[in-house]
């Protein structure tokens, strides 16, 4: 069926010229005059019931009814007999027998909204009205046919809840024969100045005032808005604005007052709850942190040990620690201990051991002591070396985690919160270590 967009466009009130809309809508037409089932997905409030419309209009149902049903606004008890009609005395309530929709617009069609929504018995009773056209009545075991043009559409991704066992495959597959994706508004940008004026000139006939009109700041922030609730809220904007403004040229701080909103860029963020310690820090992040921090501990303990080294190889000896804190390194960058900065330290101390170097001018307190090994005085200094701590990240935590659990006298969930993580983590924990 050959039908201009334009045309389609002014017949249904379609406002832009955004080419992903202008796709959307080439798809519906070309599949409008087939029997083929159609899956819109957009966000909230993209016009998709519109689509919906469109393809009636232009299928072979046309003359015959067209309903939308909002699956998520039907009770889970009741949408059944809404769908496919009841007995008298099939349930507590039915004191006569009802039609439903597929018996009711039999030669039409229906638009099932938020089908992502539908129970699973009731996804069982559709896909069989759309693989053969028959179903059933609640409470009865006569077949019927039914002759329905069948038009979903969604909000949500139907694969990831086909994933979570929430919405049938093989019904995913027979409504998605042809798809047609809606764009948001963010992604017209282009349309959506054309579309707040035509929501307010719509707004000015109906009241009989004079229509409001924006800067070019004013429309820049306009365009620039991510618009999350899309065409519904832009027709909201342009209607409140419209009834509160006294001047009809507005800039952007007077269109400020009418929608805040739309000063915010909206721009994404890391915002995970469930995998957070309460402060907002992931455990992830923590696990960085404590991992840096022993990486930052072993580096120490490494310089530590070069240094004990080359006190030991030069014959030299510190009697107290204070002394030696005041000294300046020559370099100032010792976390990497590069081959440059090893040598450094070692010209430092080699310095003590320089034949011009006057060791009588310095301080008893850090006056460079020459080692005998032969002196059993000395014998404590030469046998000196690093008392090596346990540096096992398991051992640290188990030893964390039982210490945590004594100070809260056993209760989980007080250790779990005093040690950052969560109560799950610390039971596997605790299953783990043995604890």
């Amino acid at each position: 069926m050959d039908v201009n967009l334009q045309s389609i466009k002014r017949r249904f009130g379609i406002i832009g010229r955004s080419p992903l809309l202008d796709r959307a809508l080439s798809t519906a037409i070309r599949v409008s005059g087939t029997d083929l089932s159609v899956l819109i997905t957009g966000e909230s409030g993209v016009g998709k019931e519109v689509f919906s419309k469109i393809i009636h209009a232009l299928s072979t149902h046309k003359h015959n009814n067209f309903i939308a049903i909002n699956c998520g606004a039907i009770p889970e008890g009741t949408i059944n007999s809404e769908l496919f009609g009841h007995e008298k005395g099939s349930f507590t309530g039915a004191t006569s027998e009802r039609k439903g929709y597929f018996e009711t617009y039999d030669g039409g069609t229906i638009f099932l909204d938020e089908i992502g929504e539908m129970p699973m018995d009731t996804q069982s009773f559709l896909l069989r009205v759309l693989e053969t056209g028959e179903f059933i009545r609640v409470g009865a075991s006569k077949v019927q046919k039914t002759d329905v043009r069948i038009i979903a559409a969604t909000n949500v991704s139907l694969l990831e809840a086909v994933k979570k066992g929430k919405f049938r495959e093989d019904l995913y597959y027979r409504l998605n024969t042809v798809p047609i994706s809606v764009p948001p508004l963010r992604e017209r940008r282009e349309d959506i100045y054309m579309l707040f004026r035509k929501f307010a000139t719509d707004f000015a006939e109906k009241y009989r005032t004079a229509s409001i009109q924006l800067d070019d700041k004013a429309r820049l922030m306009l365009e620039n808005y991510s618009w999350p609730g899309n065409i519904r809220e832009l027709k909201n904007v342009a209607e409140q604005a419209s009834v509160m403004a006294e001047e009809k040229l507005l800039d952007a701080e007077h269109l400020l007052q009418y929608a805040p909103q739309i000063n915010r860029r909206n721009l994404p963020m890391i915002a995970d709850q469930k995998s957070t310690g309460g402060d907002g820090v992931s455990m992830q992040e923590r696990e960085i942190f404590y991992k840096l921090m022993l990486d930052m501990k072993n580096d120490l303990n490494d310089l530590k040990t070069l240094v004990f080294e080359l006190i030991r190889n030069n014959d030299l000896r510190v009697p107290d620690a204070s002394d030696i804190r005041g000294l300046q390194a020559p370099s100032s960058s010792f976390p990497g201990h590069s081959s440059s900065e090893k040598q450094d330290v070692k010209d430092f101390l080699h310095d003590y051991h320089d034949e011009d170097y006057q060791h009588e001018d310095l301080p008893d307190s850090v006056k460079p002591i020459i080692l005998n090994h032969d002196d059993p005085d000395q014998q404590p200094y030469a046998q000196t070396e690093e008392l090596e701590e346990n540096l096992s990240l398991e051992d640290n935590e188990k030893e964390l985690i039982y210490k945590a659990l004594r100070k809260h006298n056993g209760r989980r969930k007080e250790a779990a919160t005093d040690l950052g993580i969560s109560e799950r983590t610390l039971y596997r924990k605790i299953k783990q270590y043995g604890l």
